[in-house]
């Protein structure tokens, strides 16, 4: 059975048509699911009996059961943890600002690029997610919290230009008036460096922003770090972002998780710098996370300082992330990966 969160509007006019069904019905039907929180078709009560058990027969509407919900002690990050009829398990995680409420969204149950910092990629992939099935993570969250989200980061498990179509088309609905109606200014992709992807990304002249987990100054360093270094050159990379800038005129950000004794020196901060002079860009630095699977440790205090700094002086736009839902296992895959274990599902690595 189809899930109907995968289909636009126009895809849903065209199945009333093909049912004999007037195709104003298909405008009701994703009023009720995005605009009311209606997730039963039998429970759309100004939809014909006929048309409801049509669509029953037809479609699901796969909204993911809540296993497990997390409030930081401040309370401004929420973790989800969700659970598809499938029995695969994802993260979600709400971040609350003064300007309004961001979701990180799993493109991927798992992830298959090995980054040796991240904790969703210890196990590798599973499967990719559908379009509906990233929606499905901000409807219920929105459900959750009570409130509307007004900005998206695919930053969660998996790597969005590893499943691109899904991703491009989630773009588009999620944009779409009919449904959340969330700007693409208010939409960040983060990707590892899929240097195709993101040539074909630029071609879309999309209004989103394009963040890159760059993460290191050189390819000797971000090889040690990142196993798609070894498919794709930081310079093959940085041609690849000038290409995006030139075709839509959007700032990149570049992330940097700061690893203790790895790529923390002021040596690296200065060949960063270099690397980007004059490049439309702002850098991310991140304090790496701790997971368990690993031997990094996040950077001192006075490290990302001073990284920020030189960073700074040489004229690169620098913020440092503000660390939210530690206290929740809030990083990519940490949560997930600590339920499965719970359950007996991984073994100790």
């Amino acid at each position: 059975m189809d899930n109907i969160l995968n289909l636009s509007l126009e895809e849903l006019k065209q199945w009333m048509k093909d049912n004999g069904e007037s195709e104003f019905r298909a405008k009701q039907v994703f009023h009720w699911i995005y605009k009311s929180n209606q997730w039963n078709f039998r429970d759309m009560d100004n939809l014909p009996k006929n048309t409801k058990e049509k669509l029953a027969k037809s479609f699901s509407i796969d909204i993911p059961e809540i296993i497990e919900v997390y409030k930081s002690k401040d309370e401004d990050t929420y973790k989800f943890l969700y659970e598809y009829e499938d029995g695969n398990i994802i993260e979600t995680v709400v971040m609350k600002y003064k300007h309004g409420n961001s979701i990180c969204v799993s493109t991927q149950i798992g992830c298959r690029m090995g980054c040796k910092f991240c904790a969703s990629t210890v196990d590798g992939m599973v499967r990719n997610l559908s379009s509906g099935e990233i929606l499905a993570q901000i409807l219920k969250a929105q459900e959750q919290i009570g409130e509307r989200i007004s900005n998206i980061v695919l930053m969660g498990s998996g790597e969005p230009l590893d499943n691109y179509d899904n991703v491009i088309k989630f773009l588009s609905l999620v944009n779409a008036e009919y449904s959340l109606n969330i700007g693409q200014r208010h939409i960040t992709l983060s990707t590892c460096g899929i240097v195709p992807k993101i040539r074909e990304l630029a071609d879309k002249n999309y209004q989103i922003t394009l963040a890159i987990s760059l993460h290191a100054p050189n390819d000797k360093l971000r090889k040690t770090m990142m196993p798609i270094a070894n498919k794709y050159s930081i310079s093959e990379i940085i041609e690849a972002c000038k290409y995006y800038i030139n075709k839509t005129n959007r700032r990149i950000t570049f992330e940097y998780a700061l690893v203790n004794d790895v790529n923390d020196s002021a040596q690296s901060a200065e060949e960063l710098a270099k690397l980007l002079k004059g490049i439309l860009c702002h850098v991310n630095l991140i304090p790496v996370n701790k997971v368990r699977e690993n031997n990094f440790e996040k950077s001192s205090t006075n490290n990302i300082k001073n990284f920020s700094n030189i960073l700074i002086e040489k004229g690169i736009e620098t913020t440092i992330r503000r660390e939210m839902g530690s206290d929740i296992n809030a990083a990519c895959g940490q949560l997930r990966r600590s339920y499965l274990k719970s359950k007996n599902y991984l073994k100790e690595v």
